[in-house]
């Protein structure tokens, strides 16, 4: 630390300060230049612009990214590395070889000499900032970085990624099943309906055993268990969250993740923005962010989606684990030391954690209070009873946690999968690694009208018949490999419930045909009698499974109000059928579109942003 005192007076940082820093550094395990910086007590520019002055050297304030002497590879290990390149070598305008160096463990006085020892060569030496040399690199290595995020899992893994919707098996037996049903339909109406009445129940009570098993099952406490640790033992954690159109939402994000309870020094926040988002770009720059803020821009380009735009930043992150967030979440502030201690005590085979979602805003409509039991339902009871049974997880799309071995091992996310959570927790799952959920929960908003609602779901449900049909490419493969009742999950989960949000318009549009035919005076054939008991029992019971095992999961103070639930539940299931109706529509025409979710401010956040991250 003696070596920076000169420097630091420079700055008006006293020797005082300085020893409080690096105290805090030795605890923490990282050198003294880091957590000067992950403190704030000095801005990146005015450090190495002290640092240039005081050893001689010139300082080069932008460096043209056009101009750097690098190779592909070099360049995406220098973005891969925490702190970046720490030299690099630069052709400036007259020809001549410039060395640039950011060094993030900078050794003073062997600097000193090289520059007393060698004056003349220390003229094509210059200081440069750390994230201005990683902006440029990042610059160079754009080409390179859009190859990772859009064609690395369909090389090494095609039969795994969604890129090509349907197989030419699959799509041979969708082709003849559509021209059957179409001839039987005509020729054949009456068993026509009730074959396909059959087999949408089927699918309908599938899910309903499935719901009346988790809640048949119980619930296990997850109370947290965490112990003291040092902070010099735990790893760098890297945290993305991709933003599109978020420019509203900007300073409640920094606000929530400025919460995190973690060793500055050892996190790393990656924003990960579309290039052309100019109104969040904006927004982001009105900002000061901290110095482990870093704001990714990702070059326009298909498919424009979430999970490319993620798969565009992992090769930037340096994190030995990696969580997701959305642009509107809250994170409970303990959420990432809960997560660390999960892996810290399981073996490799643990490559994720799924931490639980909570709305906030439940009471806001109808349909946000409906979305809040379908939460409760999901991450407080269907994920825990399946993590505990060590069966297939579908990831929530957000608030995971990663082991970053096992997210790259298995290709990361898929750029062409509009769920790449759902498919990114068969996809592990396959591989032989396991998922499990963490108590501390993540506070977020749901959509509160039917116009935000209906395209997310619609989203939902398409990216659940794309995860299905690529691991259903080869069934006895996935069976073999994720087990027979993790196969059966994977059916009531991803196929079952599209195909039960299907059958729902059709159980009612039945009933209501065989309803106005005998209000008109017709008679009741025995197919229809059949068939309205058939879709009333279904119904019925998928109601009442709904609705148990959502009270179940409903904590005592979400209780009260509960009663208006049960009288919408058939209009929110209407609107799951409109859903999946737009869902088969979209897998035809715009299998890849992403829907986006729009979000707003929270009006009751207002905090400063000076005083985020600390």
């Amino acid at each position: 630390m003696g070596d920076w005192l000169p420097i630091l007076r420079s700055l008006s940082i006293d020797e005082e300060e300085a020893r409080r820093v690096d105290a805090r550094a030795r605890l923490a395990g990282v050198c003294f230049q880091t957590e000067l910086l992950s403190s704030g007590l000095v801005s990146e520019r005015a450090l190495f612009l002290a640092l240039a002055k005081h050893m001689g050297l010139a300082f080069a304030a932008r460096p043209d990214p056009d101009a750097l002497v690098m190779r592909e590879r070099q360049g995406l290990a220098a973005l891969a590395r925490r702190g970046g390149a720490r030299v690099s070598l630069i052709v400036d305008e007259r020809g001549q070889s410039i060395v640039l160096i950011a060094p993030d463990r900078l050794n003073i006085p062997a600097l000193r000499a090289f520059v007393a020892r060698y004056p003349r060569a220390s003229t094509r030496i210059r200081v440069v900032q750390p994230t201005v040399l990683r902006d440029a690199i990042s610059v160079r290595s754009q080409k390179a970085l859009m190859r990772i995020a859009t064609e690395k899992l369909f090389t090494i893994a095609p039969e795994m990624s969604a890129r090509i919707v349907a197989n030419a098996w699959q799509g041979a037996v969708l082709g003849a099943v559509t021209v059957s049903l179409a001839f039987a339909a005509l020729f054949a109406p009456s068993a026509t309906l009730l074959a396909l009445h059959v087999l949408f129940s089927l699918a309908f009570l599938a899910c309903v055993l499935l719901r009346v098993m988790v809640r048949l099952g119980g619930r296990v406490s997850a109370e947290p268990r965490m112990t003291t640790v040092r902070p010099a033992e735990m790893p760098v954690y890297s945290v993305l969250i991709a933003l599109y159109k978020e420019a509203e939402i900007v300073p409640d994000l920094l606000v929530a993740l400025g919460r995190i309870v973690w060793p500055r020094a050892k996190l790393e926040i990656k924003l990960v923005c579309e290039q052309d988002d100019e109104e969040t770009l904006a927004a982001l720059r009105a900002q000061e962010l901290r110095p482990y803020i870093e704001v990714i821009e990702v070059p326009p380009g298909v498919p424009r989606t979430k999970p490319k735009a993620l798969s565009y930043a992992l090769p930037m992150t340096s994190g030995a684990f990696v969580a997701l967030y959305d642009a509107e979440d809250r994170p409970h502030p303990f959420q990432l030391v809960e997560a660390w201690h999960a892996f810290r005590g399981a073996d490799e085979r643990l490559a994720c954690v799924q931490a639980p979602l909570t709305i906030s805003n439940r009471r806001e409509s109808w349909i946000s209070a409906m979305f809040a039991l379908e939460y409760a339902a999901l991450f407080r009871a269907v994920l825990p009873w399946l993590a505990r049974r060590g069966l297939l997880l579908p990831l929530g799309g957000t608030s995971n946690h990663f082991r970053r071995s096992a997210l790259e091992m298995v290709g990361g996310w898929d750029p062409y999968n509009v769920t790449e959570d759902a498919d990114l927790g068969a996809r592990l799952h396959r591989y032989g690694y396991r998922a499990d959920v963490i108590f501390n929960p993540t506070q977020e908003d749901a959509p509160t009208d039917i116009r935000t609602w209906v395209p997310q779901r619609t989203r939902w449900f398409k990216g659940w018949v794309q995860t299905w049909l690529v691991h259903m490419r080869d069934p006895a493969a996935t069976a073999r490999e994720i087990g027979l009742l993790s196969f059966i999950v994977m059916q009531v989960l991803f196929a079952g419930m599209v195909f039960s949000a299907l059958a729902y318009s059709v159980f009612w549009a039945t009933a209501l045909g065989i309803g106005i035919h005998w209000y008109l005076g017709g008679e009741f054939r025995p197919t229809e009698s059949i068939l309205l008991l058939v879709d009333v029992l279904n119904v019925v019971l998928g109601h009442v499974a709904f609705l148990l095992l959502g009270w179940s999961a409903l904590h005592k103070t979400e209780k009260p109000g509960f009663w208006k639930c049960i009288l919408w539940m058939p209009a929110y299931w209407c609107l799951m059928s409109i859903a999946a109706w737009r869902c088969v529509w979209q897998l035809y025409w715009n299998p890849h579109h992403w829907e986006k979710t729009p979000h707003r401010r929270r009006n009751r956040v207002r905090v400063s942003l000076q005083k985020t991250g600390t």
